[in-house]
């Protein structure tokens, strides 16, 4: 049964638990006169059975009678908790006591009506529907604040991690190249001191300066990996061509840097991830790729923010094997990229296919 409607209007379904035809037939009527804009399909069960038939039908609203002789509204709430249904049921009936009210309201209903009042039915059928939208809103917000909690606590382990790798990372440097170039000047220093002729301890001490000056220089490489100085003395667009002569050009990787947008004078700390990233991604294409070109765009966006494209002509790679979920020497900078980033608050994106490249685009 239907009233007349705007056309563009989505009907309202209800369910209506009745054992008398005649009711249905009024209740029609009477959401006709009361709101004639709006469509309303009634579909009418009068017992337990056909009312669990009908549930998944789709239904907005359920309007159940009080008083059925083979059927109850507390039967028919209680089978919407045992389904872990959400559809709202409205209590309609010809007489009800205040405390019965009460009861079934406690119960689970989300109102009641008598039925010498269905001219008001349109204006309870239509707050019920906004509750239970607010409801669902509700639900959805919580869903993805719990969501957004289990991301944190991740990102936050991820970002624990992440500082144990950088901090193992450097011990190595400093002991495997560092430490050892700087036991080895002190060795030839103590043996220049033993040395019995010139040119015996003019040559330990050569060799020492030696040392010394590539220990400076590996000291200087580490501490560009880390921060490079011309991040704060010249700004990013230097940081990054800086990265590309210490990393890509050595090994013959022609690279191309193009920028938009105006660079602001206060560079935030997503510059440095930005520097980060175009180091750890040189490094890949350098051991991996195989590429003879690298393009890297910079784009300066408003508030603040950066987005890196960093684009290379290598043999690329099957991405879903490599990102697996488990984390290991073949793809840990991949990974670290991806940690660096959110970190970062922004999101990075890998496109490749084997023989065609990869694409890294980040915006921080």
């Amino acid at each position: 049964m239907s009233s007349r409607a705007v056309p563009d209007n989505p009907p309202i379904r209800l369910l209506c638990v009745e054992d008398n035809p005649d009711d249905v037939e009024l209740m029609g009527i009477a959401l006709e006169r009361a709101d004639p804009a709006r469509r309303y399909e009634l579909h009418r069960v009068d017992n337990a059975a056909s009312f669990v038939a009908a549930l998944d039908g789709g239904w907005d609203v359920i309007l159940c009678d009080f008083n059925l002789p083979r059927f109850s509204p507390y039967a028919a709430l209680q089978i919407l908790i045992t389904r872990r249904s959400n559809v709202p049921l409205i209590v309609l009936t010809r007489a009800i006591g205040e405390e019965a009210a009460v009861h079934v309201l406690r119960c689970g209903a989300k109102d009641y009506l008598t039925k010498d009042k269905l001219g008001t039915l349109p204006q309870i059928i239509g707050r019920v529907l906004e509750e239970r939208r607010r409801a669902q809103e509700k639900e959805k917000l919580d869903a993805e604040l719990q969501g957004a909690y289990a991301r944190l606590k991740e990102l936050s382990a991820r970002f624990v991690l992440a500082q144990e790798r950088e901090r193992s990372h450097i011990s190595r440097e400093l002991h495997d190249q560092l430490g050892q170039t700087l036991t080895a000047v002190v060795i030839h220093l103590h043996a220049s001191e033993r040395a019995g002729d010139t040119d015996a301890r003019r040559k330990h001490s050569s060799t020492a300066a030696e040392l010394a000056n590539g220990a400076l220089q590996q000291l200087k490489t580490l501490s560009f990996s880390l921060r490079p100085a011309q991040l704060d003395l010249l700004g990013l667009v230097p940081a990054v061509q800086s990265a590309m002569q210490r990393i890509a050009e050595p090994a013959g990787v022609q690279c191309v840097l193009s920028t938009r947008g105006a660079e602001p004078k206060k560079l935030e700390e997503n510059a440095a991830v930005a520097v980060r990233l175009v180091q750890e991604a040189l490094t890949n294409t350098v051991r991996h790729a195989n590429a003879s070109m690298v393009w890297v765009r910079l784009r300066f966006l408003p508030g603040g923010r950066i987005s890196l494209l960093i684009v290379d002509d290598g043999v690329g790679f099957d991405k879903p094997a490599v990102l697996n979920g488990r984390q290991s020497e073949r793809n840990i900078g991949l990974y670290g990229m991806i940690e660096r980033t959110e970190l970062a608050g922004g999101r990075l994106h890998i496109r490749t296919r084997e023989g065609g490249g990869v694409a890294i685009r980040a915006v921080l």
